[in-house]
């Protein structure tokens, strides 16, 4: 292969990278809602921490040119687990529970405009006047999709508003730990970063974890939804992770934020394709004020995109 090919299958490989890492990212947030039907939630926050602890266990170790943790990276390290792991997936799952895959999809997509608003708040970063478009289109569309889910004639079930106030509170959690992810050191390779704050993660849920477990039937649960468990583990704690550095490794951050679009166009797929979650007029508006305002706020400036 000459070198011109070869280098320009570096970056449609990162690309296809990121793209896979946030549709894989969708898909468990849409299958969430098979698993909260049959695990409590807590107990299903535990199952896949602890799961995800096995797997990751080698990333655990300090490695050659990884620098000791200082206090204020280990401080750092317990609040990303605690926001961006714990409550984070509490507040989804429950958040899931109580609306739909759809709902989940098109409420994660106000992530990027969540990051701005709290990087205005604790990092004194200017919002641009496209992103202030990006929070109004994600707010419109979420306000939509309220009324699609509460619209008889649509034929769509009552839901509780507390399921989305759950998965605002999720996107602000997810929010946080991009914003506290900002203030790491350069010093803790991605990989060790991840098993550490799912070890935490594992540690701040496993009283809840163990008092549900003690009165689960763990024998009624068929081997599918025990896969579907293993698949949800491996993929919010180790895949995604791996796939999204590998992307960032060729594409700079400001474009690859693009490729979140991937997320709830992914949810909303597995909704509608494998849960039979009604699709109406309001849905489809909602979910493409949600695409735009993900766009917004992710799609780089021109200036970034022409420098070299």
């Amino acid at each position: 292969m000459s070198a011109p090919a070869s280098a320009a299958a570096v970056p449609l490989l990162a690309y296809a990278s990121l793209a896979a890492s946030m549709a894989l990212v969708g898909s468990y947030v849409g299958l969430s809602k098979l698993l909260v039907a049959v695990f409590p939630v807590f107990l299903l926050a535990w199952l896949r921490f602890g799961m995800a602890a096995v797997a990751m266990l080698h990333w655990v170790r300090r490695r050659d040119g990884d620098a000791p943790l200082s206090r204020h990276d280990r401080v750092l390290l317990f609040w990303e687990s605690f926001l961006g792991n714990f409550l984070f997936s509490i507040c989804m799952l429950y958040g899931v529970a109580l609306t739909s895959a759809l709902a989940a999809g098109v409420v994660m997509a106000a992530i990027p405009a969540a990051v701005a608003l709290l990087s205005r708040l604790f990092l004194a970063e200017r919002i641009r006047p496209r992103v202030g478009a990006a929070i109004a289109c994600a707010a419109l569309g979420i306000a939509l999709l309220a009324l699609a889910k509460a619209d008889p004639a649509a034929g769509t079930p009552a839901v509780s508003p507390w399921g989305y106030v759950l998965l605002l509170i999720a996107v602000l959690c997810e929010a946080s730990y991009v914003v506290i992810g900002k203030r790491l050191t350069g010093n803790v390779s991605p990989r060790r970063i991840s098993a550490l704050i799912n070890l935490w993660g594992l540690a701040l849920v496993t009283p809840f974890g163990l008092w549900q477990a003690l009165r689960f039937d763990f024998a009624a649960v068929p081997l599918a939804t025990w896969l579907l468990l293993l698949f949800y583990a491996l993929a919010a704690s180790m895949v995604t992770v791996w796939l999204w550095m590998q992307g960032l490794r060729h594409v700079p951050a400001p474009q690859a934020g693009v490729f979140t679009v991937m997320l709830p166009i992914s949810a909303a797929l597995v909704g509608v394709l494998f849960l039979g979650e009604p699709f109406g007029t309001l849905h489809l508006v909602a979910l493409g004020l949600s695409l735009a305002g993900l766009l917004l706020a992710t799609w780089p400036d021109q200036a970034r995109r022409e420098r070299p």
